[in-house]
């Protein structure tokens, strides 16, 4: 039996099976328990900083986990943060979708055209979701907002010039400008 016939059997549907999960906490404290969790615990157990012991990663990652809930900050951030993210993915697919009908050929420069959108979209979708918190969005917020993003991409653009002209004068020794500069 499936789960989407036992849950007609019972008379319910997705919708009210989600809409019951949310009143008894799941998307609020179990969902932001686990994803804190397994964040810490990756990074605990790829750093080896307690070395191959995961029971001492466990441990922290699950203080760690219990310790984020204590106030209500993490699950009204995540609640706020994700749906925004869930639409800078949207916007970032169908503009992947587009590319990949249209154009054909150096995907290197696509690559790298694609991840300056995404950083731009992740950008959006981080102000967004701190702009509703008070701390975040204050008086200074509202009346330098326009100046710091001109800034930011003002900053961006002559990074990307200094980038680029240092492409084109890579001759003799030298071997020009790397994105990653630690691979050879």
């Amino acid at each position: 039996m499936s789960v989407i016939t036992g849950l007609y059997a019972w008379g319910d549907n997705i919708r009210d099976v989600l809409y019951t999960w949310e009143q008894i906490g799941i998307f609020s404290y179990v969902v932001p328990f686990l994803l804190v969790f397994a964040i810490v615990f990756g990074i605990l157990s790829s750093t080896r900083m307690f070395g191959e012991n995961k029971g001492v990663n466990a441990v922290i990652s699950m203080s760690v986990g219990l310790l984020a809930l204590q106030f209500d900050l993490v699950p009204s951030f995540f609640s706020l943060i994700f749906p925004y993210a869930a639409i800078g993915l949207s916007v970032l697919l169908v503009a992947l979708i587009l590319m990949g009908l249209f154009v054909t050929g150096n995907e290197k420069s696509w690559f790298i055209a694609f991840f300056i959108i995404g950083a731009l979209i992740a950008l959006i979708v981080v102000l967004s979701a701190l702009s509703s918190y008070q701390w975040w969005g204050g008086w200074w917020w509202e009346r330098y907002k326009t100046l710091i993003i001109t800034l930011l991409f003002i900053g961006g653009g002559i990074a990307l010039v200094l980038a680029a002209s240092k492409k084109k004068d890579s001759g003799g020794g030298s071997r020009g400008f790397k994105l990653i500069p630690w691979r050879e």
